[in-house]
């Protein structure tokens, strides 16, 4: 915990996503209390994504951050907020890109969640 999902767009190869999720990791701790060598993100590479009813000239980024049950939703949002900024300082214009959408969300780890270092 906290399990860190990047979903984003083939228009976003040249971002430095390791860098991104190093970035990220702090923020997490300053604002959720989570300790740094908890912090786990997987950055995914889509292969097809849509906005509206094109196909082309939209780059999608999604920050999914699930968390251990606790949380107030002030603390959620202060965090949701704080992940999009750091995108927008991350993430420079990109040649045949019209729009860049750019979201975060913070949820509750399902109670049955479990974990093990092997």
């Amino acid at each position: 915990m906290p399990q860190i999902t990047v979903e984003r767009s083939p228009y976003l190869d040249d971002v430095d996503w390791e860098q991104f999720a190093v970035a990220l990791h702090p923020l997490v701790v300053d604002i959720a209390g989570a300790k740094p060598e908890a912090c786990k993100t997987r950055v995914l590479r889509t292969e097809d994504e849509a906005v509206g009813a094109e196909y082309e000239g939209h780059a999608i980024v999604n920050v999914s951050i699930a968390l251990l049950a606790g949380r107030s939703e002030e603390t959620k949002a202060r965090l949701t907020e704080a992940v999009v900024e750091l995108l927008r300082k991350h993430i420079e214009p990109t040649d045949g890109v019209r729009a860049l959408h750019l979201s975060a969300e913070v949820r509750d780890l399902d109670p049955s969640y479990r974990k093990a270092v092997v």
